[in-house]
């Protein structure tokens, strides 16, 4: 089995506890290994201490001979080159050592003289192998303490995490996870989660409603085909046929603009901005002019001389433009105006008709899909009220507002600001 794919399956309790084990025997092996020397630096220093208080100077002369009178000492050429060059000098003999440290003194004849000092250390050899030895048990039982220690400590914190998923897994439609009053991971945990939650249903309940609401809007177009379809088999009287057939049309270019328009919602519902450029508003609604289909309506653009940049995509702004126009065309008798005024801080682009205009309690919920008044706006139209719903959604994501009022020319006006490109 590949180790790494065996190492993943494995649990985050048994990885962390093993990661820790294992750095910690480590550290507590490569210390063992330092043991001898360490062991043996404290014992020579202790040495080293004693002999410069009340150590027995012994005088030599720099040939490393007794000048006191005392037996020669155990010393080599090489120890006694050392002492003269103020070395100390550590020399093992067995399971023992033996350290001496000297100075060159003159006698009062001007004579160099070595004096020295020296101790034996018993047991030296036997004291590194035994705290080596020990250092090396400790650091296994250390190391399984430590193990024990993560694994509880791992287990202890990661039982909210196992509650909360249990509750996740039993949570209803609507309700939330607990969130704990501890102000560290988990509490951010919960919070994401919850966060994502609320994403959740409320895109659930978007895609409802939008299902809904299509399938509504849907039927009515395709009943109306099928049911001239059938009258036409029923009749096949040629005249009778070519005016069914032209309802059949017109009912389906009524159905495939709403499905357009149910395309660029689904689209726009996705929650993916297309990337943002700098867009001059002015250019786009003197291009959006030249895309109106000709019609007795005059319609005719507003705005200063300079560029009113706009940091959005491109696309964004031919779509709102052209849902204002469509839509203000569906009511306008003779004029539809627009305007870009730019003002601290924002672009307002004003589209106005002088059509029936909106009754003010409608003006909050045209901006809502599938919403319609022709009725109260004069006449039937043929909307699917998923123009405007379209023009809010793209304008207010880029952090825009849009609404509806009145126009002076008691027409209806709808007003859109964008942030303007700083």
């Amino acid at each position: 089995m590949n180790p790494r794919r065996w190492w993943l399956r494995r649990t985050l309790r048994f990885r962390i506890t093993v990661v820790a084990t294992g750095v910690a025997l480590l550290c507590l092996l490569a210390l063992t290994l330092l043991a001898p020397s360490l062991i043996g630096m404290v014992q020579v220093r202790a040495v080293d201490a004693e002999l410069e208080r009340t150590g027995a100077v012994r005088v030599l002369d720099i040939a490393g001979n007794p000048l006191d009178g005392g037996p020669s000492p155990e010393l080599t050429a090489q120890d006694v080159r050392q002492l003269k060059a103020g070395e100390k000098v550590l020399r093992l003999d067995g399971a023992s050592a033996h350290r001496w440290i000297g100075r060159v003194v003159f006698a009062p004849d001007g004579t160099p003289q070595l004096h020295v000092a020296g101790d034996t250390l018993v047991g030296y050899r036997q004291a590194n192998e035994l705290g080596t030895r020990w250092l090396a048990v400790a650091a296994v039982l250390v190391a399984g303490l430590v193990g024990t220690a993560t694994w509880l400590a791992v287990r202890s914190s990661l039982r909210p995490v196992e509650r909360m998923r249990t509750a996740a897994g039993r949570l209803p439609r609507g309700e939330r996870l607990p969130v704990p009053p501890t102000r560290d991971e988990l509490q951010a945990l919960a919070e994401a989660l919850n966060a994502l939650l609320a994403r959740r249903d409320e895109a659930s309940e978007r895609l409802r409603r939008f299902t809904g609401d299509a399938a509504h809007e849907l039927r009515s177009p395709v009943t109306s085909v099928r049911a001239q379809a059938e009258v036409a088999v029923a009749h096949p009287d040629p005249d009778f046929s070519i005016e069914v057939l032209e309802s059949v049309v017109e009912e389906s270019e009524r159905l495939s603009n709403l499905v357009d328009a149910l395309l660029l919602l689904a689209r726009a519902d996705t929650g993916e901005l297309p990337r943002a450029e700098l867009v001059d508003v002015v250019l786009q609604a003197q291009a959006a002019v030249l895309r109106v289909p000709k019609s007795d309506l005059l319609v005719t653009v507003h705005a200063p001389m300079t560029a009113c940049l706009i940091q959005v995509a491109g696309s964004e702004v031919e779509l709102v433009l052209d849902n204002l126009i469509r839509n203000a065309g569906r009511y306008a008798e003779t004029f539809i105006r627009i305007s870009v005024l730019p003002a601290p801080g924002e672009i307002r682009l004003v589209v106005d008709d002088d059509g029936h205009g909106i009754p003010p309690e409608h003006r909050e919920r045209v901006f809502d899909r599938f919403y319609r008044v022709e009725s109260d706006r004069g006449r039937a139209t043929g909307g699917f009220g998923l123009g405007l719903a379209l023009v809010a959604h793209l304008v207010t994501r880029r952090r825009g507002t849009v609404r509806a009022m009145e126009s002076p020319e008691g027409g209806a006006r709808l007003e859109v600001r964008w942030p303007a490109y700083r």
